[in-house]
């Protein structure tokens, strides 16, 4: 039996080939503290909850457009509008089952075989993946924490050739959780235009910002960079909506409409009773999502405390964004943990979840091998149980 090359060139997810063996341990009655899963765990919002029960209760079940409804794809524009400075239609709106749904179609219809994507390092572990199934070839501009884990323009323009067709952007990042200042999005913008690129910019932590961070769309820099940006958003962070599948594109018109045939043809469209839902949570209070970022905040500053007095951890840049950690571990390659001598993150995160039952991801994944991300989209207590048990681990030797 054989399988075709795209599946065969296809790699898992670490982050949910961890999650999973998290939840397995668990499963087996082992008490696991898991910082490997990019997931809010504050429920999602009760009004949110509200609409999408009484989307079932009024018989709202049945197929929608296969971009979305129309009443959803106004509210994304209002939102845009309002948040990013950027006009849009509805028709230039396509709804999807998640962001990462999003991000998969722009590529399936951007990308010829053999055309390339400049992607920043560290990256979000699909981005490759992502592009590589669409045909593309990802190249890789690599940050640390010299420049503050930011790419610039003048990284990317190095890594151009005749076969580049697009940027890939996420600010603020998964893992580091940088953010692109203005000046960096608006020499980036600049060279998009000057060598006719398009511009995929995930922007889904947008809400998630600290220490005075902003947060720019870099579609706002006028029309030449807005008619070949592809804006992909979501709600599964910022408004604890994971598990409804909600994402977005905003894009012009002859994107959009490409997007929204190839899912007509793929998944048909998103949930009718999810998107009842985005409506709420789009047009309803937005004080749950400023009570979720203060949260995040401080377990962010706590946890960052707490990671830099481990030995061999170090965290030099503070993120300004998102819910995640990412710091240097490569002070403990050569060391021995649990009886095992340490050569990689990979190694260490193996060690930390078998011998203190924490769940973290390795840099590997992230295009960033000296590092180890860790989540603190979960309750301060468990933060403490869990790096009380690696700071215990790492006494042992």
């Amino acid at each position: 039996m054989r399988l075709s090359a795209r599946a065969r060139i296809l790699s898992p997810s670490p982050t949910m080939a961890i999650d999973a063996r998290s939840k397995q341990m668990k499963a087996e009655g082992i008490d696991v503290v898991n910082f490997s899963v990019g997931e809010p765990d504050f429920d999602t919002p009760d009004a949110i909850k509200a609409a999408g029960i009484a989307a079932i209760q009024q018989g709202k079940t049945k197929y929608t457009p296969s971009a979305g409804t129309l009443e959803l794809r106004k509210a994304i524009c209002a939102k845009l509008e309002r948040d990013n400075g950027l006009k849009y239609h509805p028709d230039e709106i396509v709804v999807s089952n998640g962001g990462k749904q999003s991000l998969y179609n722009a590529y399936q219809v951007i990308l010829d075989p053999g055309e390339e994507v400049i992607i920043q390092a560290p990256y979000w572990v699909s981005y490759p993946e992502i592009v590589r199934l669409a045909g593309g070839v990802p190249v890789v501009v690599e940050t640390d924490e010299s420049t503050g884990f930011r790419i610039t323009a003048d990284m990317i323009r190095e890594k151009l050739t005749n076969r580049t067709r697009a940027i890939n952007l996420n600010s603020p990042s998964n893992p580091t959780g940088a953010v692109l200042t203005r000046k960096d999005l608006e020499e980036i913008a600049a060279l998009a235009v000057e060598r006719d690129l398009i511009i995929v910019t995930d922007e889904i932590y947008e809400k998630l910002l600290y220490d005075g961070a902003e947060h720019v769309s870099i579609a706002s820099f006028g029309e030449e960079v807005k008619k070949r940006t592809i804006t992909v958003n979501g709600l599964s962070k910022a408004y604890a909506m994971t598990g409804w599948r909600m994402g977005y594109t905003a894009s012009e018109r002859i994107f959009a409409k490409a997007m929204a045939d190839l899912q007509s043809q793929s998944t048909s469209g998103p949930s009718s009773i999810s998107q009842a839902a985005a409506v709420a949570a789009l047009t309803g209070s937005q004080e749950p999502v400023e009570q979720m970022r203060q949260e995040f905040d401080r377990r962010r500053r706590h946890m960052m405390e707490r990671l830099n007095r481990l030995p061999g951890f170090s965290v030099k840049v503070a993120p300004q964004g998102a819910f995640y950690l990412f710091p240097n571990v490569s002070g403990l390659f050569g060391e021995t943990v649990a009886g095992r001598k340490i050569e990689t993150s990979d190694d260490l995160a193996e060690v930390i979840l078998e011998h203190a039952q924490v769940a973290v991801v390795p840099g590997t994944g992230f295009g960033a091998p000296n590092y180890i991300r860790f989540s603190y989209a979960t309750s301060m207590e468990r933060i403490d149980e869990g790096l009380d048990r690696i700071e215990r681990l790492l006494a042992q030797g």
